[in-house]
């Protein structure tokens, strides 16, 4: 009898389920379900860098999608034996002691403090720095250095503290919180058990200061000094945790009427996207995998021998079987990566929004027509006229920290950068600029990986940006002077969770083997172009160059705030 599994990947902007057949990884069905709320731009406020969603979106997405896939693949239901779920992260949400969301308790529904904190969320940076000065300074042990020795505002302790301190309401009505790939995780397994429940080792080790070293998650003394609350949420959360190649569960029977399957389809734990991503992709050792989307995860696996008690500085964390269950796996990446292009698309095309559809000049469809035409061919005419402009042409420089800086050393208060505009300077020099900023920004990643002795001999692409964009990854190659292959699969970290799903229904005995015959092939190859590497590295010096200013600029402004108040 043919076996298939799911793998659910919640991306920023929609979830996708995909079925996959366990023998081949051939993809048997596919759908996608947006956020309906999140679309509509409910509870985030962008210039505070809020960004919360509704677990509702991710709820109604579930069913939509899985049921979909089910349906539209015409497999029977006792086939599919696995479902594994990866998310965005850290994204935790608090949860009543019954493991709801407190976004769907009365009182809370429109409460963006009792949502999901999305991972771009950066209102807790003071937070962070809170978390970093303690760590380094209590006399204890320091939970931040297998965090890569910088905590972020973008991760669990951080974004918990700042709510707690925010919402007095929320504080005292969350029994626990979860991350994200915990949660759906949760809400369609059997083991209803918060106690009990098994946690993702991926999300606790990069995102929480979980370490085997300290039996677990921060001491109670370290947390009971950034606030009581946190010392008593710890008694609250978990001290083990786990793979993704294990079970968490079996379908629960209100989910399986719900999706159309059974309750003998095991429930694998959860995981987070790029660490999927990487599986999805035959990730191994000496490998960088380049998840590239709004922003970029970078990830690489290496064995204990490799990197013994050494810490990488700098990164997103460093797990043992975060990836591939027996190895070390390593995270790092880039706050905004598509997301700066998309920025400054929503510069250019402002005008289209606030003085062509007031317009009086033209009828309702011409203007919906003109709206819909000018937004699906901006980026590729930019591209176009892009390619032309020779490295010989000034062109600006600029930084990608449009979000904030994630690795090399966080630091989610530095802000984005433009130097070099003349009055010669046009929208594809800008735009050329932001492109060789977010592939300068990536070449830092590289060369902290190799400073630290994690030698990189292969730079694997997937997602939306490695798929639609040669142009990028042309530069790409050149700045990093490596060839750069690109995966196939539309739905690579999708594809992951299905092949963590094959393990843990007892398929394949391990990751390594089930990637290797599931995985996704390679569609292309980039080769740096000896002509232009060395006038990258020398554009690199400028992006350098800026950036040094620029940080120096805001720590000495931080210092004169600091000093004033």
């Amino acid at each position: 009898m043919k076996k298939y599994v799911i793998g659910l990947d919640y991306g920023t902007d929609s979830v996708r389920a995909v079925l996959i057949d366990t023998e081949n990884g051939a993809e048997l069905s596919t759908s996608v379900s947006y956020y309906q709320r999140w679309k509509q731009g409910k509870f985030c406020l962008p210039e505070k860098n809020q960004f919360r969603q509704h677990p509702l979106d991710h709820i109604e997405g579930l069913e939509q999608t899985i049921s979909n896939v089910v349906k539209e693949s015409g497999v029977a239901p006792e086939t599919v034996v696995s479902i594994c779920i990866d998310t965005t992260g850290s994204s935790p949400l608090p949860v009543n002691k019954e493991g709801i969301a407190l976004a769907l308790i009365p009182g809370f529904e429109e409460n963006p403090n009792a949502m999901m904190v999305l991972w771009k969320d950066h209102t807790s940076i003071h937070e962070a720095e809170e978390i970093n000065h303690l760590a380094r300074n209590w006399g204890g042990e320091d939970y931040t250095r297998f965090e890569g020795g910088i905590y972020s505002s973008e991760w669990f302790w951080a974004k918990i503290l700042h709510i707690n301190r925010q919402d007095e309401k929320v504080k005292n009505s969350a029994y626990s919180w979860m991350e994200h790939c915990d949660y759906i995780t949760f809400l369609l397994s059997d083991h209803q058990d918060l106690a009990t429940f098994k946690r993702s080792r991926c999300a606790a080790g990069h995102k929480a200061m979980w370490h085997e070293s300290w039996n677990g998650l921060p001491s109670k003394d370290f947390l009971g000094q950034l606030d009581p609350s946190l010392a008593e949420l710890r008694d609250r959360l978990y001290d083990k945790t786990y793979t993704s190649d294990e079970i968490a569960g079996s379908l629960n029977e209100e989910w399986a009427a719900k999706l159309g399957l059974t309750t003998n389809t095991v429930i694998a734990v959860g995981t987070f996207d790029a660490h999927s991503g990487a599986v999805g992709a035959k990730v191994e050792e000496n490998t960088l995998i380049r998840i590239m989307g709004t922003s970029t995860c970078d990830i690489m696996v290496a064995p204990n021998e490799i990197i013994r008690d050494k810490t990488v500085k700098g990164i997103c964390g460093q797990v043992n079987g975060s990836v591939i269950p027996g190895l070390i796996g390593l995270e790092a990446g880039q706050s905004a990566f598509g997301d700066l292009l998309a920025w400054y698309k929503d510069i250019l095309t402002w005008p289209i929004h606030n003085v062509l559809m007031d317009s009086d000049s033209i009828d309702e469809d011409q203007k919906q027509r003109l709206k819909e035409e000018i937004e699906n061919n901006l980026i590729r005419n930019l591209t176009l006229e892009a390619e032309k402009i020779p490295l010989s042409e000034t062109i600006p420089v600029a930084l990608d920290w449009i979000n904030g800086r994630r690795t090399p050393d966080a630091d989610q208060q530095l802000k984005s950068a433009i130097s070099g505009l003349s009055l010669g300077t046009k929208a594809p020099h800008i735009f050329k600029a932001l492109v060789n900023a977010i592939c300068f920004g990536s070449k830092k990643i590289v060369d902290r990986f190799e400073e630290e002795g994690v030698k990189i001999n292969k730079v694997i692409g997937i997602g939306g940006v490695a798929r639609k964009s040669p142009f990028i990854m042309q530069t790409l190659a050149n700045v990093l002077n490596m060839p750069i292959v690109v995966a196939a699969s539309d739905q690579a970290p999708a594809l992951g969770a299905a092949i963590y799903a094959a393990v843990s229904a007892g398929i394949y005995p391990t990751v390594q083997e089930a990637s290797r015959k599931m995985g996704s092939d390679f569609e292309a190859e980039y080769f740096p172009q000896a002509d232009q590497v060395e006038k990258y590295a020398e554009l690199m010096n400028q992006y350098q160059i800026l950036a040094d200013f620029t940080e120096n600029n805001m720590k000495s402004k931080k210092k004169v705030i600091a000093g004033s108040v």
